[in-house]
């Protein structure tokens, strides 16, 4: 379990991948410099889990690694280490992603008029589609009215707004 006060590092790994994650973040701050084994060993996780996590966050680019020579065996190994600096970094793009989505639906959702049948099963379709339908439901038959999606353009201009106030006041 991840509580408030453990390191950014180690609750931004635990949220992307749960507790195989957050155990191998824990290893990485114990041990900055640590092989894919290194960390199977300490986290008691399998080989290949620990370098399935340190792929992901390596890509995400919150972890590095540096290939060196394995002194007794002559193979290349990974030596891995925490990118806690880039944590910041990590959770603003993922904020300036998330809002960039909401950006498209809300402007979806302001560009259309919707019809609906009522029934909860069928999907809510365009008034170009409904018009095409002749206004009767393609799924159930039932006759179409116009739907009305002001709470959820509110909605989305809400959460717009309230991620971009976030990130304005982080810089």
């Amino acid at each position: 379990m991840v509580n408030k006060y453990e390191d950014p590092f180690v609750r931004i790994a635990s949220m992307i991948g749960g507790d195989e994650y957050r155990k191998v973040a824990r290893s990485l701050l114990k041990a900055e410099h640590a092989t894919d084994e290194e960390i199977a060993s300490s986290t008691g996780l399998r080989i290949n889990m620990v370098r399935k996590v340190l792929y992901d966050l390596f890509g995400k680019s919150l972890i590095t690694a540096v290939r060196v020579k394995h002194d007794k065996k002559g193979w290349f190994v990974y030596r891995w280490r925490s990118r806690r600096e880039e944590v910041e970094s990590f959770i603003e793009n993922q904020k300036k992603k998330i809002s960039d989505r909401l950006q498209q639906r809300s402007d979806y959702e302001n560009s259309f008029e919707f019809y609906h049948c009522g029934d909860e099963n069928c999907p809510r379709i365009t008034f170009e589609d409904s018009l095409e339908a002749m206004f009767k439901c393609p799924s159930c038959g039932k006759v179409l009215n116009l739907k009305k999606n002001e709470k959820s353009k509110k909605a989305f201009a809400r959460k717009i707004d309230e991620i971009k106030k976030d990130m304005q006041q982080t810089f």
